[in-house]
């Protein structure tokens, strides 16, 4: 059963949005992201490869996973999910060094003999989402699949309970979240470049010998780590979003033992950091585009009938929320700035069930006697990982951390100024934004790995690709240039023609029963097979 859930999304890049690392060069004298040259898994001493875990019944999840208690209630069988530490090298080219404890969660399959093939892992996006809290808080949704699997998620290096990064106290995160996403004169400018400063040096403040360590190269070894550990030969693999990626560099680096994966809500591999921001500025506008569509047919849409006008209204709406925040029933007394909201849009955009949040929200900010922006700083609060009681996770610290170690592009303000009408062009809202977050990594400590991820895999099993052609976040685009740089018969592309980040947790029965029908019985659909 699909359930509607709001929980944090998994996004793609980072920044006060949803923006990202890029740019041209990096001081030498910086620190590099480690990984290159690290050893096979196999080659790790014993301590880590026959390491025994200690599973256990889950603690409630503490502030920097999230709020879900899904992870301490029963399974629908009326069973508990488990929870272990694994620990894995710091920097896996130096095996012998210091070492990484990783938070790890499992759902056991009573599955015997032939009807168990073994562990599956999930990985649902970010970077910087807990596994640990995800899989628990959609565990029905999955459930069909332990007949078959353990269910397995983690939390990644450097996110919630595995060491996650924090960058700034709540306080200072409630004022950095709410501030402009982005400037329009100068002394805004060097506003707004002055936040990223100080997020950077708090970042490096407190997990600085951290961040070298936090690439998608290292959490693939660790996943890798996990395999092993567990006893399974191949991985059996889910990845959504970001967790595409992380699947296709696992692949890259060990395509002969990839069982089966699927890989839905596909990340472009090929772009660069800019690229990547702007085909979210059009996924969120085509997203945008198709959520007024649907509203002004509807008789209580609060921007009018046409959708242009609706366009207008919602950037109206923004504007006056740049210079005059409204009043929430928060008991902290926060208000709603042009930031938050912008969040709040955004996280509505993920998926159709969140469209009459975001109808409640703008009818409530647009009231002309009681303008109230509760519902829509409720979004926003779930886009930025903040916690009903005010605490926040790890998810956009350590979103940034893990970008910006991988990506080595790094850009300047006369950059951003150049390219802010290509982000316009894509979208009038979610462009400006995007393109002043291409500075969030411009001072970062670390210089990244790689202008893109290296996911050709030859050799390695056919992948099963999900592209969504409505999705906002990891736009339709992507999955077949993520198909082109696995390399020929790796991949197999399955389309949904509908909306949301993701396909599989949409409810269309075609999608789901094409996903069982792959990662239980090893039947491959049709390449170009398409779902509506």
């Amino acid at each position: 059963m699909h359930r509607a859930r709001l929980l944090v999304p998994a996004l793609l890049t980072t920044g006060a949005l949803v923006g990202g690392c890029a740019g041209a060069s990096a001081d030498a004298e910086r620190p590099a992201a480690a990984g290159k040259g690290a050893r096979d898994t196999d080659d790790l001493p014993k301590s880590f490869t026959e390491q025994r875990l200690e599973w256990s019944p889950c603690p409630p999840p503490d502030s920097s996973q999230g709020d879900d208690t899904a992870t301490s209630a029963p399974l629908p069988d009326g069973g508990e999910w488990e929870c272990a530490t694994l620990t894995a090298p710091l920097d896996y080219t130096d095996p012998e060094g210091d070492t990484i404890d990783l938070a790890m969660v499992r759902a056991r399959s009573e599955a015997e003999g032939d009807d168990r093939i073994g562990s599956l892992f999930f990985n649902f996006g970010g970077p910087g989402g807990s596994g640990v809290v995800t899989l628990p808080a959609f565990g029905e949704d999955y459930d069909e699949l332990r007949r078959s699997f353990d269910l397995v998620s983690f939390d990644p290096r450097g996110v919630g309970d595995s060491e996650g990064v924090r960058c700034l106290d709540d306080a200072d995160l409630d004022e950095y979240f709410a501030s402009d996403l982005f400037p329009e004169t100068r002394e805004q400018e060097r506003a707004y470049t002055g936040r990223l400063a100080r997020f950077t040096e708090g970042c490096e403040e407190r997990s600085g010998e951290l961040l070298p360590h936090l690439t998608t190269t290292a959490t693939a070894r660790d996943l890798d780590l996990m395999r092993r550990v567990l006893g399974d030969d191949e991985l059996y693999y889910f990845g959504i979003s970001y967790g595409t990626e992380l699947g296709g560099v696992y692949a890259h680096l060990f395509p002969r033992r990839v069982g089966r994966a699927v890989f839905d809500a596909v990340v472009d591999p090929s772009g660069t950091s800019e690229e990547g921001a702007r085909g979210q500025a059009e996924g969120f506008q085509r997203a945008l585009e198709n959520y007024l569509d649907h509203c002004v047919d509807q008789d209580d849409c609060p921007l009018g009938g046409d959708p242009d006008e609706a366009e207008d209204r919602l950037a109206e709406l923004l504007e006056r929320l740049r210079e005059q925040p409204l009043p929430t029933q928060d008991p902290d007394d926060r208000r709603l700035t042009e930031a938050l909201a912008y969040g709040g849009i955004a996280q509505s955009l993920y998926s159709e069930d969140f469209w009459p949040y975001l109808t409640q929200g703008l009818a409530d900010a647009t009231d002309e006697e009681e303008p109230d922006g509760s519902v829509l700083l409720a979004l926003g609060d779930a886009m930025n990982g903040r916690n009903p009681d005010g605490t926040y996770t790890t998810l956009q610290s350590s979103l940034t951390a893990i970008n910006c170690a991988d990506s080595d592009r790094r850009y300047d303000e006369k950059d951003v100024r150049e390219k802010l009408g290509d982000f316009e062009d894509a979208s009038a809202i979610f462009g400006p934004p995007m393109a002043w977050s291409l500075l969030t990594c411009t001072d970062w400590p670390v210089d990244g790995a790689a202008a893109h991820p290296d996911v050709s895999a030859d050799g390695s099993e056919p992948i099963l690709l999900i592209g969504t052609t409505g999705d906002p976040a990891t736009p339709y685009e992507g999955t077949s240039r993520m198909a082109d740089a696995l390399g020929e018969d790796v991949a197999v592309e399955l389309t949904y023609e509908g909306e949301g980040h993701g396909a599989y947790n949409g409810g269309n029965s075609c999608v789901r029963d094409t996903t069982h029908a792959y990662l239980v019985e090893g039947e491959i659909p049709d390449d170009g097979t398409t779902c509506d």
